[in-house]
């Protein structure tokens, strides 16, 4: 357990669904301020490792974080933009990992494939997520160890509890070899990532953006998703997070579950696979 004076989160035994309800208006306010710029524009910079930022992506995060605060005290986060500015919280078992506007760049182009990501991390596994697409209006959320929720939610709807929004459970999909389809990254495909994909009998293919790669294979819209190119923890752990609720996974290519946490890595993530069901990992030929 984890206390902040008088206040505890209890990382083993929280209430998912109470966690889901105290985060659904901060992650809905943080939609609201990125649709704000994406329609009027905004001003870009460059991080130090030239990757781009906006006044949306540090505004977004800064109600993130003040909606943790009240919902998990004392639970330290790692937030992309914090740890861009030097602010960097010492973890143990428990963490939150937050990208408050994944997909920069589906941002800025208006291509509208962007996502707020939060997730919950305890001893190295994503154990809650939430993952919003404010421009398409899509809200992705665990509900349970095993249960994955969705919902269609406007940034700019009233709605504050779970309740009012109308959410719906998802499962992955069957997988089969004869029907097999696999997403990709728009923006970040590599030819390490290519040549993998080569190796399973992909049928049909999509290229998206952010986190909602991830969830395509929760909503059973995809089986595969592989991802051999530089990405942080941040980025994929509120995916992770929902994908595993609905019945999926994410391994390394050791073949073994992502872990998360690795502060003595700067948070990068390794190469991974995200998989519907635990049988597309059996289609893959052998590497040449």
């Amino acid at each position: 357990m984890i206390r902040d004076g008088s206040m505890s989160f209890d990382v083993d035994h929280f209430d998912h669904l109470a966690l889901a309800e105290a985060m659904l208006a901060p992650v809905l306010a943080a939609g609201c301020v990125e649709m704000r710029y994406y329609h009027s524009g905004v001003a870009v910079e460059a991080k130090s490792d030239k990757s781009p930022v906006t006044a949306a992506d540090r505004e977004a995060e800064a109600i993130l974080l003040a909606g943790l605060a009240k919902a998990a005290p004392g639970v330290p986060v790692i937030a992309e933009e914090a740890v861009a500015e030097g602010r960097v919280p010492t973890v143990g078992r428990a963490l939150f990992l937050v990208d408050p506007l994944d997909g920069t760049r589906e941002f800025i182009n208006k291509r509208g494939e962007f996502t707020v990501n939060v997730a919950l991390v305890v001893d190295g596994a994503p154990r809650f997520g939430i993952v919003y697409a404010p421009a398409i209006s899509e809200l992705y959320i665990t509900l349970g160890p095993r249960r994955c929720g969705f919902a269609k939610v406007s940034p700019d709807a009233p709605a504050a509890r779970l309740a009012d929004i109308g959410l719906s459970e998802i499962v992955t999909r069957e997988a089969s070899a004869a029907t097999l389809s696999a997403v990709a990254s728009r923006s970040h495909l590599t030819p390490e990532t290519e040549a993998l994909l080569q190796r399973y009998p992909v049928k049909s293919r999509r290229d998206a953006g952010s986190s909602l790669k991830f969830c395509l294979l929760a909503r059973g819209e995809a089986d595969l998703y592989p991802r051999l190119g530089p990405t942080m923890e941040w980025d994929i752990a509120a995916g992770h997070a929902v994908l595993e609720a609905a019945g999926g996974g994410v391994v390394g290519l050791d073949g073994q579950p992502l872990r998360y946490g690795k502060a003595a890595e700067g948070y990068r993530s390794q190469y991974f696979v995200a998989f519907g069901r635990p049988e597309v990992l059996r289609m893959a030929a052998p590497a040449p």
